[in-house]
C-alpha cells in the first residue's frame, strides 16, 4: 500500500556529512510520522528520529544535536542530514512509516523501506 525508497547512503570519513533521504508513493493518507532506524551488524535496530506532519521531532540521544530530520509533505518525503559522522554511526539505515506515535521515543511502523547502508571510517 505505501512504498518507501531510501537513497544517500555511502562511504563517509568520520567527521564528515550525509543527507539521507526516503520517498513515500502510494496510499499515504493514513501515513502520519516518519523515521529513520538503524542496524548494524550483531546488534539490535534502534530509532534514530521521528517527525510527525507537523514537524514535532524526537531523537535517540546518541544523535542529539548531530543529526537533524525533517519532511515536505508535498513531495511525500523525509530526509535525515547527518553530521559530524563517528564510526559507530555505521548501519544500514531503515526509512520507516506509521499511522501515529507508540510509546515515548518510538512510533508505530507500518511500512519499511529496504535501508541504505551508510559506513563510516575513522
Amino acid at each position: 500500500q505505501v512504498q518507501l525508497v531510501e537513497s544517500g547512503g555511502g562511504l563517509v570519513q568520520a567527521g564528515g556529512s550525509l543527507r539521507l533521504s526516503c520517498a513515500a508513493s502510494g496510499n499515504i493518507f493514513s501515513i502520519n510520522p516518519m523515521g529513520w532506524y538503524r542496524q548494524a551488524p550483531g546488534k539490535q535496530r534502534e530509532m534514530v528520529a521521528t517527525i510527525t506532519r507537523l514537524s514535532d521531532t524526537n531523537y535517540a540521544d546518541s544523535v542529539k544535536g548531530r543529526f537533524t530530520i525533517s519532511r515536505d509533505n508535498a513531495k511525500n518525503t523525509v530526509y535525515l542530514q547527518m553530521n559530524s559522522l563517528k564510526p559507530e554511526d555505521t548501519a544500514v539505515y531503515y526509512c520507516a512509516a506509521g499511522p501515529r506515535l507508540d510509546t515515548i521515543g518510538s512510533m508505530w511502523v507500518d511500512y519499511w523501506g529496504k535501508g541504505t547502508l551508510v559506513t563510516v571510517s575513522s
